[in-house]
């Protein structure tokens, strides 16, 4: 009834929820955009399929109608599989025929009741909008953080308003019902999960843009994808997270981070206002005299101020001559230290430290290619650890002026369309028939190299498409014909292909502030957290580094990698973390400049020199 497959398949979602936006321009799931709950997009689905191969839900109505309602469109392989390499097609085709069996078999369609409560609730968002259904439910019980067991919430609520949001705190409040919080309804770490209520935001979609102030005013659903396209309508960009994370929540949790915050910052730097609703139910402002002061830091776990259903946050203005470069480098010191002199000298905009895996990936569209073309890169090339940089023409030139080997913007598309070959045999000979005392990636990058790399990799969209399952060549082929695909400045500004980083699995990144100027400090973590991961035979890998306030600071993520459905992989990564937490608590306590997100986790909105000059 399950086949193995299926089942495994619709295990290993990892609830990033890019099926939620249309970030590849094929359109979105046509019953998640009218019903919203998470359970009519993919994800959900997945969710669903793998809760009834073990049993925990019935055949419910809600169950029916969300088996109906999808028509197959196969927008969810695309999509997926650009960012996973999963194919979910075959999941959404095994629940509809499951269903389908069930009723053809006369099982019976459990009816679930409604009760006071639930009625209280509708009354207040309308009828559609609050379920206790159990397959809506499971799909807000769960997430792939291994060390969090499933909760079941009694209901399910999706607000519109902020009035509708005071109203749902009080009613909570008053019937001590506990509630939780979803920004896309996603969730990878395992704290917003409820027994009682969850809130999800995804109807709360407005973005206001003030060119004049060079604002913009979103509310809690609205994604970092959706705000991202909306600001560049009108020639500017943000400093955003990833493409399907909400820009409200992520301001509130961790706080607003990318390569961009080598220029634009971090934390209360990215926004002007925010409007929260209390946790009595009080709406108020943070410019307003009597708010709460979320914008200092205490060195601990803290909940956050409210519900945040307003955000005033920073545009940046683009121009029209920027370009994203590549700068590799064999060793990590030397990409630490260039990435560090670009900050003090405000050189360029976005700026990231790396490495291999990071770059392969990125560049990669299947997964298979992505573990040749890191042996390409890294052995053959030579090219350890590369550093990121957009810039204006000006930044552009500097740059150049201050390392000889640089990737630019045509030299990265012929690479990327000709990334097959750069694994072949042909190229590997190539290389090793070069005899230097130079990395073979200084002589073979070079600008007298292009016309024998362009035979070589006989760049072209058909070319890059070969990498991937025949049935989807013809969709990459015109994926890759659209100039964005392979433009530097484009993905990284959209953060696109970084969600490929879990391709292989589910990704546990830690993240830590770190001094810039002292390489050994942030070399001690990275081979600190690879020692524990090693340990504990755990995938692990280095992720990336961002310089902060003109390099004097810098933002770390060193990432472990797991199956999030293996039991014996959630047992490894809570040994781990046993080792982790003392290890870096350590560090915190010995080293200023260093500081462990998990602090700052809920305080997003602080000033971040509150946290790192402290």
């Amino acid at each position: 009834m399950f086949p193995a497959e299926v089942k495994q398949m619709a295990a290993q979602c990892r609830h990033y929820a890019m099926c939620k936006i249309d970030f590849l321009g094929t359109g979105l799931c046509a019953s998640g955009e009218e019903r919203h709950y998470v359970s009519y997009f993919p994800q959900g689905r997945m969710d669903i399929y793998d809760a009834l191969s073990k049993s925990l839900i019935p055949l419910t109505q809600g169950l029916v109608d969300i088996a109906d309602s999808c028509d197959l469109c196969g927008i969810c392989d695309r999509q997926c599989h650009f960012v996973t390499g999963m194919r979910p097609l075959q999941v959404m085709k095994a629940l509809k025929e499951y269903v389908q069996n069930q009723l053809s078999e006369g099982k019976e369609v459990q009816r679930i009741e409604s009760d006071p409560m639930l009625e209280s609730l509708r009354e207040i968002v309308g009828p559609q909008w609050a379920t206790n259904d159990p397959a809506i439910l499971v799909t807000y019980a769960n997430d792939p953080f291994p060390l969090a067991d499933m909760r079941m919430p009694r209901f399910v609520v999706l607000p519109r308003t902020t009035g509708e949001v005071v109203a749902i705190v009080r009613f909570a409040l008053s019937h001590g019902i506990p509630y939780v919080v979803r920004g896309n309804g996603g969730s990878v770490f395992g704290f917003v999960f409820s027994d009682g209520l969850v809130m999800d935001m995804h109807r709360m979609k407005g973005i206001e843009i003030d060119p004049e102030n060079w604002t913009a005013l979103v509310e809690p659903g609205v994604t970092s994808f959706e705000l991202q396209q909306e600001a560049v309508k009108h020639g500017f960009r943000v400093n955003t997270a990833e493409p399907a994370a909400t820009v409200c929540g992520n301001i509130i949790c961790t706080g607003l981070f990318s390569t961009w915050s080598n220029a634009y910052g971090v934390n209360a730097d990215t926004f002007v206002d925010m409007e929260f609703v209390g946790h009595q139910g009080e709406v108020f402002r943070l410019s307003e005299r009597t708010a709460p002061n979320v914008f200092c830091f205490e060195n601990k776990t803290l909940s956050p101020p409210g519900i945040c259903t307003q955000a005033l946050v920073r545009l940046h203005p683009m121009t029209d001559d920027e370009e994203g470069l590549i700068v590799p480098f064999s060793d990590f010191a030397e990409a630490v230290a260039f990435a560090q002199d670009l900050g003090r000298r405000r050189i360029g905009l976005a700026v990231g430290v790396l490495g291999g895996h990071y770059l392969s990936t990125f560049m990669s569209p299947a997964a298979d290619l992505d573990e040749r073309i890191r042996h390409s890169l890294s052995d053959v090339l030579g090219i350890k650890y590369v550093v990121f940089v957009v810039g204006d023409r000006f930044a552009r030139d500097a740059v150049k002026s201050m390392r000889e080997t640089v990737i630019d913007s045509v030299l990265f598309r012929m690479l990327m369309l000709g990334l097959p070959r750069l694994a072949e045999r042909e190229w590997v000979d190539l290389v090793s028939g070069m005899e230097s005392d130079q990395p073979p990636y200084e002589i073979l990058l070079g600008e007298e190299m292009r016309p024998v790399l362009d035979a070589v990799l006989r760049p072209s969209p058909e070319g890059a498409a070969e990498a991937v399952d025949e049935d989807l060549r013809d969709f990459y082929t015109h994926l890759y014909r659209r100039p964005e695909m392979t433009d530097m400045l484009w993905l990284n500004m959209f953060r696109i292909v970084s969600s490929r980083m879990s391709r292989h699995k589910h990704m546990f990144a830690f993240l830590v502030y770190v001094p810039m100027d002292r390489v050994e400090v942030i070399q001690n973590i990275c081979s600190g957290l690879k020692r524990i991961a090693d340990k504990y035979a755990i995938s692990n890998d280095y992720g990336f580094l961002t310089p902060l306030d003109l390099g004097k600071r810098g933002i770390l993520e060193y990432d472990y990698y797991i199956d999030h459905w293996d039991k014996a992989e959630g047992e490894k990564i809570r040994k781990a973390m046993l080792e982790v937490e003392p290890f870096l608590d350590g560090l915190i306590a010995t080293t200023k400049g260093v500081k462990w997100l998990k602090y700052i986790f809920a305080q997003g909105c602080a000033r971040k020199e509150a946290f790192l000059y402290i």
